[in-house]
Order: C-alpha cells, then sequence, then structure tokens
C-alpha cells in the first residue's frame, strides 16, 4: 500500500477483510468447464427479450412495471416497496438511513449471511452478535439483552448457509420486543423454497419490521442484480433519500418485468419445485456416506453437511472442476461444507465424485 492510499484511507476501512464471495474465491474459473455449487445461484439460465430502444434515456429510479407486478407477488402495497441492486444493495441502504457512523450498531446472529457485517463495518458502524441455539434458532434471551444498543436487526429466514426457517413465535417476541427501539430485517432471499413462512404481510402489524427479498435465487436471476425491499411507506421513503439516482438499469428493469409476469412466476415454481425433489435426492445419498452429518434444515436451494475430512474432500472436489462452499470458519459449523443443488446430471457428477473420494479413503486406510 503507498503512503498516499494509507494516509487517505479511513480508519476502519484498513483493517477490513472483504466478503469472500463464491466468485473472489474462484476467480477467472471457467463456467463452462465447472460444475458451480457453491453460490447458492439457480442452475437454469432462462430466456428474456430485449429492446434497446431506451438505453439512451436515463432509467426509472423505481421503474412502475416491476414495482407493481412485484407488490401483487409479495402482497403488499407498491409504496412499501423498494427495487435495488439485489437485496446486497437494500442492506447497505438501511444501514447508511438508519445508523450514525462511528456511534450506531447492527445485531446478528451467526452463523449467518456475512454482507450484513461487511456492510456495517465499511459504514463505520458497530457489529453485535447472538449466535444461533444449537439447533440453529434464535436465542431470544440474548438478542433482547441488546434492546437500545442496537439500530438494526437482521435475521436470516431460511437461513444462510444452514437452510433453517425461523419460527413465528420467536420472530413475535423480536418484533415486539423492539419495537420502539430498532427496526427488524427479516432477509427472505431464499422464501419460495419456504413459501409458506414469510413476514411481507405482516407489515401493518410490525411497524419496524423490514423484509428482503431477491431475484438472485428462486428466479434464476443472480447475474441481474436486482433486489426488493419491503416495509412501511416511511421506511422506504427514508431509503429513498440515499439511494442512487438511477439503481436499476434498464435492461434490468425488461428483464425483472418478463420473470414477474403470469408465464415467469409459472417458470419459477416450476424450477422451485424441481430443486427440492433434488434436494430429498441428494440428501438421500449424502446420508449414506461414512461420518456424514447432515447440518440444518433443506428450506432452501443448498444442503449443509459436516464431515470430518472436509478439506480432503473439498480439495478433491475442487481438482475435479466441482466447486462447492466451505462453511467451517463460522460459528458451530466446524468441518461444514454447503452444496447448492444443481441439475440433476450436476448433483449426480458430485455424488459420484464424493463416492469416488470415500472409496479411496477407505482403501487407504
Amino acid at each position: 500500500m503507498s503512503k498516499l492510499v494509507n494516509k487517505l484511507m479511513c480508519e476502519n476501512i484498513k483493517a477490513l477483510k472483504p466478503y469472500e464471495s463464491a466468485r473472489r474465491i474462484f476467480a477467472g474459473g471457467d463456467s463452462d468447464s465447472e460444475t458451480w455449487l457453491n453460490a447458492n445461484e439457480s442452475p437454469f439460465a432462462n430466456d428474456f427479450d430485449i429492446d434497446t430502444g431506451h438505453f439512451n434515456r436515463y432509467p426509472d429510479c423505481q421503474p412502475q412495471r416491476v414495482l407493481l407486478p412485484y407488490s401483487e407477488y409479495a402482497g403488499v402495497q407498491a409504496n412499501q416497496l423498494l427495487v435495488s441492486r439485489g437485496a446486497d444493495e437494500g442492506i447497505e441502504l438501511l444501514i447508511r438511513t438508519f445508523c450514525s457512523p462511528g456511534k450506531d450498531s447492527i445485531l446478528i446472529c451467526p452463523p449467518t449471511y456475512g454482507m450484513y457485517a461487511i456492510s456495517a463495518e465499511t459504514c463505520n458502524i458497530g457489529v453485535e452478535r447472538a449466535p444461533l441455539n444449537a439447533d440453529f434458532s434464535l436465542d431470544v434471551s440474548a438478542i433482547s439483552a441488546y434492546k437500545g444498543k442496537v439500530n438494526l436487526v437482521f435475521i436470516c429466514s431460511p437461513n444462510n448457509p444452514t437452510g433453517t426457517s425461523i419460527g413465528k413465535a420467536q420472530l413475535k417476541q423480536v418484533l415486539e420486543h423492539f419495537a420502539d427501539s430498532a427496526l427488524v430485517v427479516v432477509d427472505e432471499a431464499y422464501f419460495e423454497f419456504d413459501a409458506n413462512n414469510t413476514w411481507a404481510t405482516e407489515l401493518a402489524t410490525y411497524p419496524n419490521l423490514v423484509v428482503l427479498r431477491t431475484l438472485s435465487k428462486a428466479f434464476a436471476l443472480a447475474g441481474l442484480r436486482c433486489g426488493f425491499t419491503l416495509a412501511n411507506n416511511d421506511i422506504i421513503h427514508s431509503i429513498m433519500k440515499v439511494i442512487a439516482p438511477y439503481p436499476v438499469p434498464e435492461p434490468v428493469a425488461q428483464i425483472a418485468a418478463q420473470a414477474l409476469s403470469p408465464k415467469g412466476l409459472k417458470q419459477m415454481t416450476e424450477q422451485v419445485e424441481y430443486l427440492q425433489q433434488q434436494s430429498q435426492l441428494v440428501k438421500q445419498q449424502l446420508s449414506q456416506f461414512p461420518e456424514l452429518e447432515l447440518v440444518g434444515d433443506d428450506n432452501a436451494n443448498f444442503i449443509l453437511f459436516r464431515h470430518p475430512q472436509k478439506q480432503g474432500l473439498m480439495d478433491y472436489l475442487v481438482a475435479n472442476s466441482v466447486l462447492i462452499r466451505d462453511q467451517s470458519k463460522q460459528v458451530n459449523l466446524v468441518n461444514c461444507l454447503r452444496i447448492t443443488l444443481g441439475t440433476q446430471q450436476q448433483n449426480e457428477k458430485l455424488l459420484a465424485l464424493m463416492a469416488s473420494f470415500f472409496t479411496q479413503q477407505e482403501k487407504s486406510a
């Protein structure tokens, strides 16, 4: 680092480690030759039409052709909705809007999605932690102790990387406990895989509730970067003060609108059902491998498991061009690996390689 860069860089940034996204860990990989089961992406690449006729104009800040169908899909009013560059931007916007740098803090419940902490730290916002219980339920007592100490409480449900959904009774306790002191942000990035367990329809009941959604997972549009923040209008109005002037590019709006059409919603539902079927088949096969322990639940598009030879298995899969995700650095996830569900062919390739690895281990024992 040059002296000038070191001199000018914000103090809270100097020690910050960037989020290790799937693409950063395996940067430069050839997606045509490698099997990508490490980023919770959909294995489907769906077709869309693009009209270039308006590319010379700045896009709408909040395109109605996206807001209206998504508000209908989510069961909320259009003024309770904000579209952003992925749910990741929604996280950052909430932090920038409702936390003062160097003064305020957020609360997270690890093991969970890493961008809550990264976004806070880049904004010089403190990060408090109330780890999940051993069964990955909320530790409500530990969370409650932070009343008056945090401005935002982030809860991922279904949770990444455990695949578990938070019980409604527990979330109700948290929402009521922080009713006059903090916003409770329920990240529903994987909502479509547990569609009966949503909080989007509870905005009128809980004024401090915020729900995050995305088109990245079930809608198979991770490359589009399109997410949603659902909240009461006063919260949405506040976030609009800090959002970029043109957060939704014209091609993104066009594709999102098509994905949210009746045809697009039908296709999404069918693909989710396919992945759920694959989940059961993969779990059945995984449970037959020696010393392998399934961890958490399957309310998302991935499976988490633990194995004492996790590093050897991970290295073997990578060497054979199958990429999964190491989650062993997270709280209570020692020796855990996470598999994103792929197509039947991709899943069978993964399982065959795992069987080969364990066979080799048995022979060398």
